[in-house]
């Protein structure tokens, strides 16, 4: 018996494949890379000896090296960092901000607008090509190749750690699975939460009115378990800035998450973000949102910082960034607001 996890990882913000085998009854002795190899379709040895040296193949619950010999009714589990693209990818002349790079890991500063890999309706302008253009540039006669382990929305900006070899990718997918990465975003929320620090807590999944925007499950039904810890960073009144950080990396979790506790993102279209909470019989304050909307035309969301374990090296690193100029600019402007309210309020 075998099967692939019907609701796989890869839809989410952390980018790994999920199987899970069982063994027949009367199986052989054969090692576990070679079991494998011939249960995924288009993966390779190498990657599925590197799952294993990351800890990433589970037999029976403990994780396994990948000559242990497979046993009659074993369950197994695999976790493949990020499926494969199945579009030839080529190089693009893309302008990106590289934050730090070896030869093992890239760091980059993603700009709004920019999709992270190839998909429906985005098959090229994406920072996979960008990627693939800068290791060419680097070495034309055997560049680098881009190994995704997590990605942030289109329109989100901020930092997003690549992985140079399958070896680093492996290692850096098995942070995201045990949630050791730390990862911090800044986001500028409607409303002004009644505690300065809490806890978000429910499932996220496919909306079952539309499966293009995730839905959180409060009762547990559906979805995936989602943690998201917020602080207060300053509070303008009408919107609050905040800090998040991910304990889980559903995909649009943060945007879900907040939507669900009414206090939705924004400038976020998609979760409620365009609607004016406060405010709306007042001329001013209409114009003052209009133009902010105008100057953020995109949810107000920034990955401002990312630590993790270096994949060869084992020492810890972390990075920040600052805020994107057009949200920095729509805060200033609400920090104005705030401070010098229209008489007409």
């Amino acid at each position: 018996m075998s099967e692939k996890e019907p609701a796989d990882i890869s839809q989410d913000e952390e980018l790994y494949e999920h199987y899970c085998f069982q063994a027949d009854k009367g199986q052989g002795l054969l090692r576990i890379d070679k079991w494998l190899l011939n249960k995924i379709v288009g993966t390779s040895r190498n990657k599925i000896q590197n799952a294993a040296k990351a800890g990433l193949i589970l037999v029976n619950g403990k994780a396994v090296k990948p000559n242990y010999k497979i046993r009659p009714e074993d369950e197994v589990r695999i976790y493949l960092p990020t499926p494969p693209i199945e579009i030839e990818m080529v190089g693009e002349d893309i302008p990106i901000e590289v934050v730090y790079e070896d030869q093992d890991v890239i760091l980059v500063n993603k700009k709004a607008g920019i999709v992270v890999h190839p998909g429906y309706n985005n098959y090229t302008g994406t920072l996979l090509n960008a990627l693939i253009y800068h290791f060419e540039q680097q070495n034309p006669e055997k560049p680098a190749i881009p190994y995704l382990v997590h990605r942030i929305d289109k329109d989100t900006s901020g930092l997003l750690v690549v992985a140079k070899t399958e070896e680093a990718q492996a290692k850096l997918a098995r942070q995201f699975f045990d949630h050791s990465i730390k990862r911090n975003y800044t986001a500028l929320i409607w409303g002004d939460p009644d505690e300065d620090e809490g806890t978000i807590t429910g499932h996220i999944g496919r909306s079952p009115r539309d499966r293009k925007v995730m839905f959180v499950f409060e009762d547990g039904s559906s979805g995936k378990h989602a943690v998201t810890h917020y602080r207060v960073l300053q509070r303008f009144g009408y919107v609050t800035l905040i800090d998040c950080q991910l304990e889980t990396g559903r995909t649009h979790q943060i945007r879900a998450h907040f939507k669900h506790i009414k206090h939705p993102l924004f400038g976020d279209i998609t979760y409620g973000g365009q609607s004016i909470v406060k405010g709306t019989t007042f001329t001013k304050y209409k114009q003052f949102v209009q133009n902010c909307f105008t100057m953020l035309p995109r949810q107000a969301l920034h990955a401002r910082s990312l630590g993790f374990v270096h994949p060869t090296t084992g020492k810890n690193i972390y990075f920040e960034t600052a805020l994107a100029d057009d949200l920095q600019s729509v805060i200033d402007k609400w920090d104005h607001y705030a401070q010098y309210k229209p008489e007409e309020e």
